[in-house]
């Protein structure tokens, strides 16, 4: 399998200049948190402050054209990268944001699709990121709904052996996540929501750690909404998105209110402006918005299924080398069918943030803890894991050296 040319990848990063503590190289297996950033996305940031800097969609002089057209220019490339129409990409700060403007506005909207009492049913997963449970579980408390789940097998895929019972004519929202931030487990997302549409349900996509990582077609995968966080991606922080039905989010109703998402105001009542801008109340992040939009023309020109396939040939390589070490134990699907590169681990008698901190000592950079997934912490029996995750950045030397880390982390405990 061909992977690709890290090291001319490496060039565009300048992070991986700088050396780490004892000297070390710098090997960032912690992309699932946050991914670093390349210089097409910080020129393309700091040009738009230095070149373009004026409050997007107000005033008419050139600098507010420019900002203007920047701004829109990257809601077309996301809407590309995506495979939807650049008018349903609304800009968010993060995905947790996309996620709790969902789940306020559902609870505002109350008509439709959108209208939840008592006895209705939101159903998520056991694997969900907090970002994708505390909303519904908030949005079920003050409508009276009854929040469900799908639970997670031993091998960590979702059970999906009660399917039937758990998606029903009384489910009204099914919000799942594409690919387990823990485990790695990519989820049967096209055939869950066709039996969610069948019921008459809305879908909510969780796409944080796919998005990234593979190429995305939001027609194909039959969802209503989608989220996803730009700082995952290669853009900066402080950009989200959240892609949606146009039918729907012509529904909705708003979920913040102010400036720029108003058709008009009296003294007595306002009209919103169609979607996007209905839910883009106040100036936008719009330089981090630019930098999203040459994050993902970056991405692009690599090509998703070329990060696909380089991302699978290093968990290939990383499976079979932790599997190899005693008294490791693998906490997700132990193959690469339906899984990303993301592999949580514990480590026996050795506590994950001691491991962080010895891996550290190497210049090897991982997420230690229960990675905002209490519950799904809680269905494995452990507080925490030491989490590797890869990217277009890493290479083969990176896995070798995580599994020479974690020798020298056994050693250091004088665990055998």
């Amino acid at each position: 399998m061909t992977l690709l040319d890290v090291q001319s990848i490496k060039a565009d990063f300048p992070i991986f200049n700088k050396k780490m503590r004892n000297d070390a190289r710098l090997v960032y297996l912690d992309s699932g948190a946050t991914s670093h950033k390349p210089l097409q996305v910080l020129n393309a940031e700091r040009e738009f402050y230095t070149l373009h800097n004026a409050a997007v969609h107000r005033g008419s002089h050139l600098l507010a054209e420019e900002a203007s057209a920047a701004y829109e220019g990257a809601r077309e490339k996301v809407a590309h990268f995506l495979g939807a129409a650049a008018d349903d990409v609304v800009f968010t700060k993060s995905a947790t944001e996309s996620l709790n403007l969902l789940a306020y506005s559902f609870s505002n909207t109350n008509r439709g699709q959108f209208a939840l009492a008592a006895g209705d049913e939101i159903l998520v997963s056991e694997m969900e990121h907090h970002a994708n449970l505390i909303p519904w579980q908030q949005l079920a408390k003050r409508t009276g709904a009854k929040l469900r789940w799908f639970g997670t097998t031993t091998e960590g895929r979702l059970d999906l052996s009660n399917i039937d019972e758990l998606i029903t004519e009384r489910t009204k929202i099914v919000a799942i996540t594409h690919q387990s931030n823990v485990l790695g487990t990519v989820n049967p997302v096209t055939d869950i929501a066709r039996k969610a549409h069948a019921c008459g349900a809305i879908v909510v996509l969780d796409a944080c750690q796919s998005a990234p990582h593979f190429e995305i077609d939001v027609n194909s995968l039959g969802v209503d909404f989608l989220a996803f966080s730009g700082h995952k991606a290669l853009a900066p922080t402080g950009v989200g998105v959240l892609w949606g039905r146009a039918e729907l989010l012509a529904e909705m109703e708003p979920f913040l209110f102010g400036g720029s998402m108003i058709e008009s105001v009296t003294m007595e009542a306002a009209t919103w402006a169609p979607a996007p801008r209905k839910f883009e109340a106040g100036v936008p992040n719009m330089a981090q918005a630019v930098g999203l939009g040459a994050a993902v023309e970056y991405l692009t020109s690599i090509g998703m299924e070329k990060i696909h396939a380089h991302e699978k040939a290093l968990t290939e390589h990383a499976l079979q080398g932790l599997q190899n070490i005693s008294g490791l134990t693998l906490i997700g699907p132990q193959s690469t069918i339906d899984r990303g590169g993301v592999l949580s681990f514990s480590l026996e008698e050795i506590h994950p943030h001691d491991v962080g901190q010895v891996l550290d000592q190497y210049g090897i950079a991982v997420r230690t803890g229960h990675h905002c997934a209490w519950p799904l912490m809680r269905k494995f029996g452990v507080s925490g894991t030491t989490r590797a995750s890869f990217y277009i950045y890493n290479d083969l030397a990176d896995v070798d050296a995580l599994i020479d880390g974690i020798a020298a982390t056994k050693k250091y405990f004088k665990v055998l």
